[in-house]
């Protein structure tokens, strides 16, 4: 799961990243309201922690325009203690929910849970399903009754995506703006590494569920009928 985070107070935001990333989460983070907005435009990202007071451009506008840009991902405010004006009006801009700072990391994390729950993409224990097996995002295990693996931080947000795209095929494109970031340097072989090792994993856990490859377009999910 990748998170963007807009916030101007740095050392915040170096914090977030931080939490985010010690919790498996892939997080990005910028300083200013207009760097936000073009990085929420790409798409990319499955959850957004946006700072209400930014500069150059302010949180409730970065909001309105994502949401008029026709982009749908969860987004949770970030305000100040007690301005309630701006959380009414955040959430009928199209916020998700909103965090009074200071909060504790416990709640940021059960908050970004929720969010991702009523988009449909994860259950409350961080655990992913499809066909015979399981993936518990937060441990990063990859189980099949009775045996489980360990996979490293990249294979697990693959298999999360491949995961919550189901039956969608899913380009490498997509895969190294998802797992790297739209301004990363990685290329089709890192993709198709991390695939490789997958597909080895899969095979170890002697699950139905393999990875299809679309030649030209990408990746799918596919289970073996008995």
């Amino acid at each position: 799961m990748r998170i963007l985070i807009i916030e101007d107070e740095t050392y915040l935001a170096e914090a977030l990243t931080h939490i985010l990333r010690k919790n498996n989460y892939s997080a990005d983070a910028v300083n200013d309201g207009l760097t936000g907005l073009d990085n929420a435009l790409t798409g990319i990202y499955d959850l957004i922690l946006l700072d209400i007071m930014l500069p150059g451009m302010d949180g409730i506008s970065v909001l309105t325009n994502i949401r008029e840009a026709g982009i749908s991902t969860p987004v949770i405010l970030l305000t100040a203690k007690g301005e309630v004006s701006d959380k009414v009006t955040g959430l009928d801009c199209g916020a998700d929910d909103y965090l009074a700072k200071p909060f504790a990391t416990e709640e940021l994390l059960a908050r970004i849970r929720a969010a991702s729950r009523r988009k449909g993409e994860v259950i409350p224990d961080n655990t992913i399903k499809f066909g015979d097996i399981e993936l518990n995002t937060g441990s990063l295990k990859l189980a099949k009754v009775p045996r489980e693996i360990k996979l490293i931080l990249k294979e697990s947000e693959l298999l999360e995506l491949l995961m919550t795209r189901k039956n969608a095929v899913t380009s490498k494109e997509l895969v190294i703006e998802k797992l790297w970031g739209f301004d990363s340097d990685a290329e089709h072989n890192n993709v198709e590494v991390y695939i490789s090792f997958l597909r080895k994993k899969l095979v170890y856990l002697d699950s139905s569920v393999s990875i299809g490859t679309v030649r030209g377009v990408g990746y799918i999910l596919e289970v073996r009928q008995e």
